[in-house]
Formats: C-alpha cells, sequence, structure tokens
C-alpha cells in the first residue's frame, strides 16, 4: 500500500501540485504541475520502474496555456466519473478524436506547447500521494517535490 498525506502535510513539506496528467505509464511520464509554484509541463526523461524519485524535463507554461490544459482535464475528469460510474465505454473516451469537439480543439490548440522547447530545464521530482480521489478537476492525487538533476 502506498502511503499517502493530507494537503497541509505535502504542502508544508515542500510538495507542488500535479493539475492535469497527460501520460501515465507505470508513473508520471507527461503533465502540467506546479514548479516554484508556476504552472510547468513535465515530461519524464526515462522509463524505470523503480521507485526512486524519477528525472524529468520540465518548462513553463503560461497561464492562459495552462487554463486550456485544466479546461480539457476537467472534460477528462467528466467523463471518467461516467466510465467509473458504468455509464459510458471506453470508446468514448474524449481523447479518442470525435468524441467531443472541444477537446479536440484544445488538443489542437495545446501540441505546441506541449513539445518540450530548447532551455527545458532537468529536474528530479519526489512523488507523493494525497488521501483524496484519484482523478479530480483540481489535480490529481499525486505530487511533486522538485529539485535540481545532478
Amino acid at each position: 500500500m502506498t502511503d499517502s498525506w493530507d494537503e497541509a502535510r505535502l504542502i508544508a513539506d515542500g510538495f507542488e501540485r500535479v493539475h492535469v496528467e497527460l501520460e501515465w505509464y507505470d508513473g508520471p511520464r507527461f503533465g502540467l504541475a506546479d514548479v516554484e509554484s508556476e504552472p510547468h509541463y513535465f515530461q519524464a526523461c526515462s522509463y524505470d520502474r523503480t521507485d526512486e524519485p524519477g528525472e524529468y524535463v520540465v518548462w513553463p507554461a503560461s497561464d492562459a496555456v495552462a487554463a486550456l490544459e485544466r479546461e480539457q482535464w476537467a472534460l477528462f475528469v467528466e467523463w471518467n466519473a461516467r466510465y467509473e460510474a458504468g455509464l459510458t465505454g471506453p470508446e468514448t473516451h474524449p481523447g479518442s478524436g470525435g468524441m467531443d469537439a472541444r477537446y479536440d480543439e484544445l488538443d489542437e490548440a495545446l501540441a505546441s506547447w506541449r513539445r518540450e522547447p530548447s532551455g527545458a530545464r532537468r529536474l528530479v521530482g519526489e512523488m507523493r500521494f494525497d488521501d483524496n480521489d484519484r482523478y479530480r478537476v483540481e489535480g490529481l492525487d499525486y505530487w511533486f517535490r522538485w529539485r535540481p538533476s545532478n
């Protein structure tokens, strides 16, 4: 069982919120999280199945871009609630294309921002879980504490 902490403890320990998950494969691979209290994209540098903190490339996202990411995330969270309740099937996932016009529009608008720019930083992200639902509009159940990569 993975330990979990309440949000106040996470914040006090220097962890920052993950707002959007764009890819998960045996751990967070790509998404949007706060880094130094500002929204940043994060992308895993390599695939590692250990429980050790992972190395990520991070780059800033403007407030406007972060708002669009959160809007798309909210569409996913709403779909996921219907899916988990058995009201819809996986074939209706909004990321499948053609399922939700606004989701598709946001995908197109965000595509260029989701590409790693030159000058992106490498940081190590230590992850902890909170004790809330996995997917929720305000973010996920995991948080990162960032430190420089060696």
